[in-house]
């Protein structure tokens, strides 16, 4: 009789996402362990105005907050609240994607080569994980749920002590 050979790779994910993601937070790496990346700070100008503009009533927040974020397209905090302030699923969706691959750019900048932590404990980091947890909530509301997962799975990569409570 002939043994029967599969190809099962025994390090593809099982079960539900979440026991997947579960199963993330119990990996333990070597003493050195990945690099880390925390981002520059940025131009206190912009923080500042981007807090006044949320210090604003409910219905002011999002008219105050677009220009500041048109005059400097690189801050990802900036992104991040336009995306929370979106009127509706797809604007907020382009915001937070805007967030999100503008925080590429800044994280290959500061040394990020495409793994390692970017963790929420460092204020700096604060605007693309928010920018990213958005995109992966808003993209499972318009029902794309591979990206939805996608950006799940990364929050958790990036910083495996993400929970949705750092938003709060």
């Amino acid at each position: 009789m002939n043994a029967v050979t599969t190809n099962v790779n025994p390090m593809a994910p099982t079960g539900s996402r979440s026991d997947r993601f579960a199963a993330m937070s119990d990996i333990r790496l070597s003493g050195t362990g990945p690099p880390e990346t925390v981002l520059p700070s940025e131009d206190i100008t912009i923080i500042e105005a981007i807090e006044a503009a949320l210090a604003l009533g409910e219905g002011e927040r999002r008219a105050a907050l677009a220009p500041i974020v048109a005059a400097n397209p690189r801050s990802l905090m900036g992104w991040a609240h336009l995306g929370e302030l979106g009127r509706d699923d797809i604007e907020q969706y382009a915001a937070f994607r805007v967030g999100y691959h503008r925080g590429l750019d800044t994280l290959r900048a500061n040394g990020w080569r495409g793994s390692g932590f970017v963790r929420w404990q460092h204020p700096t980091n604060q605007g693309f994980l928010r920018a990213l947890a958005g995109l992966a909530r808003v993209a499972g509301a318009i029902g794309e749920s591979d990206e939805h997962e996608r950006c799940e799975i990364f929050l958790r990569q990036l910083d495996p002590t993400w929970t949705d409570a750092n938003l709060g």
